[in-house]
């Protein structure tokens, strides 16, 4: 079977070359790539950023009602 390798060679170089039009298509596709790995990242870090916010709110939210809590003399007593 030495004339498989050939053949497996003449069509991954058929699939790179993609029927002429490689020099559209892989560069379309590397763009893609590139602007899909920066969405990723940007997502990221504004969930991160997001989560920083809320952290910092959630912890506001309990100083003040903590203080809120010390500062009212209880009905009950």
């Amino acid at each position: 079977m030495p004339g498989s390798h050939n053949e497996t060679m003449d069509t991954v170089e058929e699939f790179f070359r993609m029927g002429g039009y490689a020099a559209y298509v892989w560069p379309a596709f590397g763009v893609t790539v590139i602007l899909m790995v920066g969405l990723f990242s940007w997502s990221r870090i504004s969930l991160k950023a997001a989560q920083r916010t809320l952290d910092l709110l959630q912890s506001t939210r309990r100083e003040r009602r903590r203080d809120l809590d010390t500062s009212t003399p209880d009905s009950d007593a």
